[in-house]
Order: C-alpha cells, then structure tokens, then sequence
C-alpha cells in the first residue's frame, strides 16, 4: 500500500468528515490480505453447513446486471460527495479557497481517474459553488431517487447471499443518513446518559436533559 487511502481517513477523522466508503475501501484492503486467515474462516464455516445461498435462488441475470450498474453508480456519486467534501474542509481550515468545480477540471486533464464522470461535478459546482453535498445537486438527487430501489436490491440479495458489498453498503447508509432530518442516533444518545450521564436534548424544548434511567427501569422491573 501507498499510503494514500490511509491518509484521506486520517484526514477524514480529523477533520469530522464522514467517509464510510473511502472507509470501507481500505478495510477491504486489509480483509483481502488476511488470506491464509480468510482460508481457514471458510473451512470452518462450511464445516458447519453454512452454505451459498445465492446459488440456490432463481436469478434473473440480465435485471441483476442492471441492477448492479445502477447500485454502483448510485455509490459512485456517495465516493465522490465524501472526497469533495474532504477537499472542501481542508480548504476552509486551511483558508485554500479552492474552487472544487475547477479542481473536477484539472483532474480530467491530468490525474489518474480522468473519468467523464468529473464533467458532471464540475457543472454542479457551476450552478452553485457553495454546494453543501453532491448529494443535493438537482441532476444528482435525481439520479440517486432513479436508481435508489435497484440499489436496495443489490444490497440485500448480496446480504441475503452471505456476500460482503462494504463499498455499496457504505454508501447507501451515508446516503440514508444524510437525506434523514432525524436520525435513531437519539438513543445512542439516550445509552450515553444511561451510563454516562452525559444529558441529552429534547425536541420540543430547549436545554440539556438527564434521566434516573436506572431507577425508574428498577422501579419498573424491566
């Protein structure tokens, strides 16, 4: 390894960015060099008859490649939401001032990924430079929206099938997430107080909160 990918999650934490696909990328990384470990995991989960499921379902092959095509598109846009979003904190840390549509151009002419794919994200800065996530781009929703329930499919056969999709998976949870104006974390929350009595606030008043959780699920024999 280069190091690369180690240094955009890095950089990622530090900086309070969310990347699970950059994320998950590199844990892949580290999974598919465990090789002589991931040998000896298969011999003893088939010895205790965990099987491949897929192998016994009826598939449709041509709707499951466009299904595919669809889901990774539908993650691709996620990927690059999280990098831009990256190079646009450091910019603002570091008072850069970079133009992210500009630097979709540069790429085009002179980088490694050179992919038509920059053409669109540097017209969605154009129409707005201030563009919080390439995720609410109104060309880029909408292509999230079409492709969304071929997406859903893929994943769920591949988890249904025992069959690991980190990138996919990753990146339809940051976009499930990041499209919700509320999020369960609220009982994350509510678990931290429970232990920790680090308060929590509530949504139909102001201020920061603490529960006797304990004491009333004593009270209550739960």
């Amino acid at each position: 390894m280069k190091g690369t990918g180690k240094w955009t999650v890095q950089q990622a934490a530090d900086l309070s960015v969310a990347a699970p696909t950059i994320e998950a990328s590199l844990d892949s990384r580290f999974l598919s060099g465990l090789k002589e470990e991931r040998v000896e995991a298969a011999k003893v989960f088939k010895s205790d008859g965990f099987d491949d499921i897929l192998s016994s379902q009826p598939i449709d092959k041509a709707k499951l490649v466009d299904d595919v095509r669809q889901a990774l598109y539908a993650s691709k846009i996620c990927s690059y939401a999280q990098g831009m979003n990256l190079l646009r904190a450091k910019s603002i840390e570091k008072g850069w001032g970079l133009k992210l549509g500009e630097l979709a151009r540069i790429w085009k002419g002179g980088c490694i990924i050179r992919a038509i794919f920059l053409d669109r994200i540097k017209k969605a800065y154009d129409r707005n430079a201030d563009l919080a996530n390439l995720l609410v781009d109104p060309e880029f929703a909408k292509e999230i929206v079409d492709r969304h329930q071929a997406w859903r499919r893929v994943i769920c056969l591949a988890i249904n099938a025992g069959i690991s999709t980190p990138g996919m998976s990753a990146s339809l949870a940051y976009f499930d997430t990041y499209r919700r104006e509320r999020l369960p974390a609220n009982l994350v929350q509510a678990q931290r107080d429970y232990f920790g009595a680090h308060t929590y606030e509530r949504i139909d008043t102001d201020g920061s909160f603490h529960t006797e959780w304990f004491k009333i699920a004593r009270q209550s024999k739960i």
